[in-house]
């Protein structure tokens, strides 16, 4: 069936995870530490931090997973309930701190645009939350462009779950093999095979193509030309 809707990832896709997830969870973990150090030290090795550096290293749960899955962690460390107020808290402080170092993965607004005229009906997927999403978003430049978007939050469950990929082909009316996940993640593509779409895996993120390759249909530097490759399609 032909590729009728494109629905994205967003951090380490459009967002450059690094350069804007990178200074900002340290950020974030410094205000959750309230500027004692050895809870901030702790609280970084056990997220997989990098505080020197600002950078986030393999199996940082930030990279991929909702906000539920480290805020555990770090309520843990502090020593306070896991509570919605929690959650909210804490994205609250990434929203401020991301939107302070937030960098585009080359110019997705001019890919957007490309696909946008082509016809190509489009989504943002995110285990972010989707205050955060949209705000970003909009600093990007590409909300308008954006028919749906799902975060962590949204109500359409978590990648990698079928759910949300499912919940964007039926609001935009086309069949969920008619939709192409894009994403630097293997969660991206688990849920595009779980919901029968098509997987297009990107090396714009922190995971390799030996990390990737399993689960994607095919496999591109970034989405520069996505538009071409769907054109051949």
């Amino acid at each position: 069936m032909p590729i009728r809707a494109v629905l994205f990832d967003k951090d380490g896709t459009l967002v450059d995870i690094q350069a804007t997830h990178g200074p900002a969870t340290c950020a974030v973990l410094r205000d959750l530490s309230g500027g004692k150090e050895e809870l901030l030290v702790r609280m970084a090795n056990l997220t997989r931090v990098d505080l020197a550096a600002q950078r986030l290293l393999p199996g940082c749960p930030v990279i991929s997973e909702a906000t539920d899955v480290y805020g555990a962690l770090w309520a843990r460390v502090l020593r306070r309930p896991l509570t919605v107020d929690f959650l909210r808290e804490v994205d609250a402080m990434f929203l401020k701190r991301t939107l302070e170092y937030l960098h585009p993965v080359g110019d997705p607004a001019a890919v957007m645009r490309d696909l946008s005229r082509l016809g190509y009906r489009l989504g943002v997927l995110t285990n972010d939350a989707e205050g955060n999403a949209r705000q970003h978003l909009k600093r990007l430049q590409v909300d308008d462009l954006v028919g749906f978007v799902s975060g962590y939050d949204s109500g359409f469950g978590q990648k990698p779950d079928a759910d949300p990929v499912l919940a964007f082909a039926a609001r935009v009316d086309v069949a969920p093999a008619e939709v192409a996940v894009v994403g630097d993640s293997p969660h991206d593509l688990l849920s595009a095979r779980a919901a029968g779409a098509i997987g297009i895996g990107v090396l714009s993120g922190p995971n390799d193509a030996a990390a990737l390759r399993p689960h994607t249909d095919i496999l591109l530097p970034s989405i520069a030309k996505l538009a071409d490759w769907l054109g051949g399609t």
